[in-house]
């Protein structure tokens, strides 16, 4: 698990993947703080890490990247943690389109 502070390659995204789920790795990103996290086997893990360096509940949201993959199958808006209907999202996914273009710019900061 860690917190990104460079840039890093889909290459280096592949081999991160080939630690746990081949071919997928699992993410949160803080979208208020701009931070993202990876490489755990739950993304629980994740966000309990980002909730321990500052970050808040209401900001971080759980993706799935695949690096081998292009466009929009590069991104899966799927996690446990976007369960919040106190937030007005009521399944795995990410269901509001600022929080994904959110998320969407964070990961592009970080992987090239």
């Amino acid at each position: 698990m860690q917190v990104l502070t460079e840039k890093i390659s889909r290459e280096q995204l592949k081999e991160l993947a080939s630690n746990t789920f081949i071919d997928m790795i699992k993410c949160v990103a803080d979208v208020r703080k701009g931070l993202l996290a990876v490489d755990a086997e739950l993304h629980a893990d994740l966000e309990s890490m980002l909730l321990e360096n500052g970050s808040e509940q209401e900001n971080l949201w759980g993706f799935n990247l695949y690096p081998e993959e292009t466009g929009e199958d590069f991104i899966e808006f799927d996690s446990l943690i976007n369960i919040r209907s106190w937030q007005g999202n009521r399944s795995r996914d990410v269901e509001n389109p600022e929080v994904r273009e959110q998320i969407k710019s964070i990961v592009s900061k970080f992987v090239e």
